[in-house]
């Protein structure tokens, strides 16, 4: 089958790269080719493309050039944040810091991480969210966070926007929270860099993860956003050898996705406002279509209604995940060819398991198996929404008959 029949709606997973975005690549493959760190004039012309993109994805986030530091995406973003306080931490402090906060519904991504902390003495939390059952599904109370921390705690990390739900979590006033007990906080942002307003200095964040294959760039690039003033964030850098970027993480810059990433953020902010309300618009086009047509289907997450204190909504606006009850959200999928969705965080497509984010919240392994992410994005339409609904609701009716044979 030729990938362009079909229905793309899994943007939470990656995003198909903004032609625009790779016509302001293409130069760095033909003409600005040269290495960011050799001293002739190539070197310097990519260098100088690097620092001007680096400049641009620091505003465009309300930090400073310094404060940016590229990776090869939000996985390693999210691992030097970690251990790299970690490891600073067991090094470096007089005052012993091995505790870690975090949360259940985090993405692996962190809680991997954190696991290996444990294994090598580290303690952490992990904290629980509003259950399934709550028109907040997935929140974060930010007196949970108040209430774990210890002298001990070197770090706590909440994600901003959740991956598999959407839920938007209240960072601003975690961020309160640490700082009056002096405890660095990190946040995955990967979900809301580009659909959400992000400023760091507002969310009062001291490191903060994303990525830019998530908002229309390339894959294999990211950043990790550093505080350098009250406080000064130092990590024990995870990659060493050629001492790039102050030595905090080594390795050839890649040019070319660093342009992509500067341009596909840059694009995401001039058209934020107007997009979330068309994909706000679409999902819930796709919500109404489908319960329309199928019983027994419940919304996982946030209600799309509900707003935080200052109004903004606590759901992603192209994020819709589903359960359907008695239909296997697998055997779903592999009876719709047409269509690309998921079953929970493709990072975890290896664990044949229940997604944890859902097992979080309180639903059963059943429930959770039965569930389908849609992710809709830049280049979904109406027309294919209608499309979508025909193939999920004529696809479960024939697995629930077939069933009851």
């Amino acid at each position: 089958m030729n990938s362009s029949d079909v229905i793309y709606m899994d943007n939470q997973s990656t995003t198909r790269t903004d032609p625009r975005v790779v016509e302001a690549m293409l130069p760095c493959f033909t003409q600005e080719y040269g290495n960011p760190g050799s001293a002739h004039q190539h070197g310097e012309t990519a260098s100088d493309a690097v620092e001007r993109a680096r400049a641009q994805i620091a505003a465009s986030l309300g930090a400073e050039p310094r404060e940016i530091v590229f990776t090869s995406g939000a996985t390693e973003s999210n691992n030097l944040a970690l251990r790299g306080v970690a490891e600073r931490c067991s090094r470096r402090t007089k005052q012993l810091r091995n505790h870690f906060v975090s949360v259940r519904t985090e993405h692996e991504a962190v809680l991997d991480p954190l696991r290996r902390l444990e294994e090598r003495g580290c303690e952490v939390t992990l904290l629980d969210v509003e259950p399934h059952s709550s028109a907040r599904a997935g929140w974060l109370d930010p007196q949970k966070v108040a209430e774990a921390l210890r002298d001990e705690t070197a770090l706590v990390s909440v994600m901003l926007a959740n991956n598999e739900i959407g839920i938007v979590q209240p960072l601003a006033e975690i961020s309160e929270i640490c700082r009056r007990r002096g405890v660095l906080l990190h946040c995955d942002a990967t979900q809301a860099v580009g659909k959400l307003p992000v400023n760091v200095q507002e969310l009062g964040v001291d490191l903060m993860s994303c990525t830019a294959h998530k908002i229309y760039g390339p894959k294999g690039v990211g950043a990790l956003y550093m505080r350098r003033r009250d406080p000064i964030v130092r990590l024990e850098p995870q990659i060493t050898g050629g001492g790039q970027q102050e030595g905090r993480r080594s390795g050839t810059l890649n040019t070319a996705g660093i342009v992509g990433f500067a341009k596909a953020l840059e694009l995401c902010l001039a058209e934020m406002n107007e997009e979330a309300t068309r994909l706000s618009e679409l999902r819930d086009q796709l919500w109404h279509g489908l319960s329309d047509r199928l019983s027994g289907i419940r919304l996982n997450g946030p209600a799309a209604a509900e707003t935080d204190t200052s109004g903004g909504s606590l759901r992603l606006p192209g994020n819709l995940n589903l359960a359907l009850g008695d239909v296997d959200g697998e055997a779903l999928l592999l009876a719709m060819e047409n269509l690309a969705i998921s079953t929970g965080a493709t990072c975890a497509s290896t664990d044949p398991g229940p997604s944890h984010v859902l097992l979080a919240l309180g639903m059963s392994d059943d429930s959770a198996r039965s569930s389908l992410r849609f992710g809709l994005g830049r280049f979904n339409t109406s027309e294919e929404v209608e499309l979508t609904v025909e193939m999920v609701a004529s696809s479960v009716a024939r697995l629930r008959e077939f069933a009851q044979k």
